[in-house]
């Protein structure tokens, strides 16, 4: 049997109006998607540099941007994969293992001696240890409860699906011990930021937890809300209509019951959401298909730096409607460590993010990782 052409982002208006009119009132529910057209001329003293820098001289003569918004949470993307082989000052090369290794024996190698503790009950100091990794406080916090997860593993690339697991259940523990010791404090965040390009200050792998008071942070907030008011006017779980678009679309699929989401409107490059069959990340399922898309991320994509964020309902019950939220990683590529420039400018922080990788891609390399025969 042939296989079918493959898919583009370029062709995604194309891809929604062949759909079942279900499916494409579902889309256009969530999603506005436009395609810009923009046209230049190319001088001839220019055509010859054009031409080896970006293969076609007529696909930069008119070029087609692919715009797509998020009618419920107003995240947009623009897509352009020109944008992904223009011209950008590089560093001299960096041996990225030879990096990181030379940052070895700094106090991440050292956690019980070289970084404070957090204090939860009765003002006593303590850590949460788990197989891989530790706790610590963070020196410089952004709340109350700020707290790091340091691995045991100096490279933050060296990823497994244990290692994973284990630095999950350990920040929940660290969550959770916080909340015992202060029961208003109950929403929790984790992140990652690996390596330099994704804002990492400390080389040696590490997570952050927080845990606010009040209401919980910014963006989650703002989905939680968006999502109250899409289930209030449809009558529908935002994050299944959410999946079914992208299932519709052939941009998810599955990892046991955990799904996997390649975004539409990715704040960056690659951005992948899998979404928990249950309201927490406390379940194996879970885990385990953050563990494999980490290695897939950094294995066969080629990933060096990223971001990876946990959004989620609150510890303790809240006066705020968390009905149908499920808990939520988002996961984003920060680009080359080679690449001088900064992956995030002017349009990601006030207008639509600029995407140069073509999300079926993405979802490719996840279904070629999992059955190497697709």
């Amino acid at each position: 049997m042939a296989k079918c052409a493959k898919r583009q982002i370029a062709h995604l208006d194309g891809y929604v109006a062949a759909l079942s009119e279900t499916d494409r009132a579902l889309v256009n529910r969530i999603y506005h998607v436009q395609t810009a057209v923009g046209g230049l001329a190319v001088p001839p003293s220019m055509q010859a540099w054009v031409e080896s820098t970006f293969g076609d001289l007529g696909a930069v003569r008119t070029q087609h941007v692919v715009k797509v918004t998020n009618l419920i949470t107003m995240e947009g993307a623009l897509f352009n994969p020109l944008r992904g082989v223009r011209p950008i000052d590089l560093w001299p090369e960096v041996d990225v293992c030879a990096a990181i290794e030379q940052t070895r024996g700094g106090p991440f190698c050292h956690p019980e001696s070289l970084t404070p503790e957090d204090i939860f009950a009765e003002g006593l100091p303590g850590r949460v240890r788990g197989k891989y990794c530790i706790t610590a406080s963070n020196i410089a916090k952004y709340d109350g409860y700020h707290g790091l997860v340091i691995f045991d593993e100096h490279n933050p690339l060296e990823i497994s699906s244990e290692r994973v697991r284990d630095y999950i259940d350990t920040a929940l523990r660290w969550a959770k011990r916080a909340h015992n010791a202060d029961r208003s404090a109950k929403y929790f965040f984790l992140m990652w930021n690996c390596l330099w390009k994704g804002g990492a200050s400390i080389v040696h792998g590490h997570m952050q937890v927080a845990l606010g008071r009040g209401m919980h942070y910014a963006r989650v907030e703002h989905w939680r809300r968006q999502a109250l008011l899409y289930r209030l006017a449809h009558g529908e779980n935002y994050f299944d209509d959410l999946y079914r678009v992208h299932e519709a679309l052939g941009l998810a699929t599955t990892i046991g019951e955990t799904r996997a989401v390649v975004s539409l409107t990715p704040v960056k490059e690659k951005e992948i959401l899998l979404i928990s069959p249950t309201c927490w990340i406390d379940n194996d399922d879970c885990k385990e298909a953050l563990g494999s898309i980490l290695q897939t991320y950094t294995g066969a994509m080629g990933v060096q730096s990223f971001n990876l964020a946990l959004y989620q309902r609150p510890i303790d019950v809240a006066e705020e409607d968390w009905d149908g939220f499920p808990a939520v990683v988002r996961l984003v590529d920060r680009g080359d460590l080679n690449v001088r420039t900064t992956d995030v400018g002017c349009m990601e922080l006030y207008g639509s993010s600029v995407i140069t990788t073509d999300p079926f891609d993405v979802i490719d390399a996840i279904r070629s990782q999992r059955d190497p025969l697709a």
